[in-house]
């Protein structure tokens, strides 16, 4: 829908009308990568030996620290985070340059944010799936698990969660391709006249 919208784009109305769109998209990817991220933290969170107070933290992070930090929960229930999950806690900052530019067309915060989406989404997933491919492969061939989430193979869920994330950042980095293009249009539309 957004192609179809964006793709015939030749009046200055045009232009104002894709932004609009590529910017209401990447704002409910944002949503949608923040509640992934909420979801690892509180997952990372719990399992943490000292407590780190996170200001972007969510209710559901909280509840989950304070739940782990009174062995509320059992490790049975929720496994220990792996070790590429403790990186991937800094895609937030990706996303917090992507709600700076949205309001103001910031040109430089949507590149710092594509540019750190790789860096610091991405390559922790890649990273991630490299890491549990052995157990994975254990699980597949042996059947047998170590790991468990809420009675789930770890394994299972961390990759149903890297598919998710990795189409989420996906679709981020290519709406923002797409809106960065559109201001540099209308940039250079603007210095013409």
């Amino acid at each position: 829908m957004i192609d179809g919208i964006c793709s015939s784009v030749t009046s200055p109305h045009g232009v104002i009308v894709c932004s609009v769109a590529l910017k209401s998209e990447i704002r409910k990817l944002n949503i949608v990568h923040m509640l992934i991220w909420a979801l690892m933290a509180a997952q990372v969170e719990a399992h943490s030996t000292e407590v780190v107070v996170v200001l972007l933290l969510t209710c559901l992070v909280l509840c989950q620290v304070i739940v782990s930090q009174l062995s509320l929960v059992s490790h049975k229930f929720i496994a220990s985070p792996y070790q590429w999950e403790y990186p991937y806690l800094l895609s937030v900052i990706p996303t917090v340059f992507c709600f700076l530019a949205l309001p103001r067309n910031n040109i430089s915060y949507l590149v710092i944010s594509m540019i750190s989406a790789g860096l610091f989404s991405v390559a922790p997933l890649i990273y991630g799936s490299m890491e549990m491919f052995p157990f994975a492969q254990q699980l597949y061939r042996h059947g047998k698990a170590y790991r468990f989430i809420f009675g789930f193979s770890a394994v299972s869920v961390m990759y149903l969660v890297i598919v998710i994330a990795v189409q989420v950042h996906g679709w981020q980095i290519y709406y923002s391709k797409k809106l960065l293009d559109q201001w540099f249009t209308s940039t250079q539309e603007k210095k013409k006249k």
